[in-house]
């Protein structure tokens, strides 16, 4: 009898590292890594940048580039679009043209990914904090918004197991985390925490915006009007507020009228101005046009209030 000899096994070829799980479905690539869970502040890096609206251009060719841990401070005029600069840089805004990085990020790509890294911590028309609650409703509402939507499911089933007085000494060690760093003392405010929002001046509403941004503990939060309404003495300890927290590790940008020369501790500033003959510009270049004629303000607001109204119902 002739026996079949079993024919041998073709060799298998070593698959080229393509830098996809091999778990994953085939042609998906590997989830992104969770933002919130990388390290450190994020670094904004914009390149030609620009939004345009109904009614024209809000900004354009806007160059941004700040390391992690930086102020970025956004000014100029009102009305030359740097509420929506700060909106576009966190993710509320689609961009027209350009590309922009933040902390790694595509932003035109990922402006969702974005969003859940920078936090808002006070931008009028989108953000806005309720008058007539108390400063502790707010740090609470905050912290059970962050646990049920702020988390990963993991960890948010994990809080759920946890005893009515874990969590409550959680929420407490947490919001009183994000007091601290912001400089709120709740003991020096009229009523302690039972105070209601409308009673509360102004730079001490900057500091509860600020707290209740850094519970989520973002790697960029987003300030508008830093120095709206604020004498010499209160834009120095709402600009010492800022360095601070960028002391901490997170990037801060801030729209303000007059940026600071310098900040405490040596925190890196970068300046960008905006308006309307050139969109935006950093405070080295030199303007490209002359200063704009004073009739365009009042379209250029319209152009803001659109966008911002757009952005709240999002």
């Amino acid at each position: 009898m002739t026996r079949h000899q079993p024919e041998p096994e073709p060799q298998r070829q070593p698959e080229p590292d393509t830098g996809r799980d091999p778990a994953a479905p085939a042609g998906r690539a590997a989830p992104a890594p969770d933002p919130a869970e990388l390290p450190g502040g994020a670094a904004v890096e914009a390149e030609g940048i620009g939004l345009k609206g109904p009614r024209g251009w809000v900004f354009r060719k806007v160059t941004v580039e700040a390391a992690p841990g930086s102020v970025v401070a956004l000014t100029g005029a009102s009305g030359t679009g740097r509420t929506c600069l700060l909106l576009a840089l966190t993710g509320r805004m689609k961009l027209t043209e350009g590309e922009a990085r933040i902390g790694g990020l595509r932003l035109r790509k990922q402006a969702a990914a974005i969003r859940r890294t920078a936090a808002l911590a006070h931008v009028p028309g989108v953000d806005d904090l309720e008058p007539s609650l108390t400063v502790c409703e707010h740090l609470r509402e905050r912290v059970l918004l962050q646990r049920r939507y702020g988390t990963a499911p993991l960890a948010a089933l994990k809080a759920a197991l946890r005893s009515p007085r874990q969590r409550r000494a959680d929420a407490r060690r947490v919001h009183d985390e994000a007091l601290a760093a912001a400089g709120l003392d709740l003991a020096t405010l009229p009523k302690g925490p039972r105070t209601a929002v409308r009673d509360l001046e102004r730079l001490e509403r900057l500091r509860l915006c600020v707290a209740l941004a850094l519970i989520g503990r973002p790697r960029l939060i987003a300030v508008d009007d830093v120095d709206l309404k604020l004498s010499a003495p209160l834009r120095e300890e709402a600009w010492a507020l800022l360095a601070s927290v960028a002391a901490s590790g997170v990037t801060v940008l801030a729209v303000c009228g007059e940026a600071p020369a310098g900040l405490p501790g040596d925190v890196p500033l970068v300046v960008v101005v905006t308006d309307r003959a050139t969109g935006a510009r950093t405070a080295e270049d030199a303007p490209a046009e002359p200063a704009p004629k004073a009739d365009n303000t009042d379209e250029t607001e319209k152009e803001t209030a659109d966008a911002l109204a757009e952005t709240g119902r999002a």
